[in-house]
């Protein structure tokens, strides 16, 4: 029995090629990724992984972002906690 997908499978791309897309620099992507601001796959065990994505998920995080933001609500997925650059105070 063969089976055929419905849909091609979209490819990971690296750490490197998603920031290219997001025009933002590596190093605020892997921050990102481990904090789960953004969607990303962690591969490997321990505290040295390598991190794909898939930019079909980035660009559908970034557009829930936006749709939140412009609808008024206040969402902040990293706490506000002293010291914590990302979201906590400056």
């Amino acid at each position: 029995m063969t089976t055929t997908l419905s849909r091609e499978i979209e490819p990971f791309v690296d750490a490197n090629k998603a920031p290219e897309f997001l025009v933002i620099t590596r190093r605020r992507v892997l921050e990102m990724a481990r904090a789960g601001q953004i969607p990303g796959h962690a591969i490997g065990v321990g505290k040295r992984k390598m991190w794909r994505f898939r930019l079909s998920e980035l660009a559908d995080a970034f557009v829930a972002k936006s749709t939140v933001a412009k609808s008024g609500s206040k969402v902040s997925s990293t706490p506000a906690v002293p010291g914590n650059r990302i979201g906590g105070i400056r």
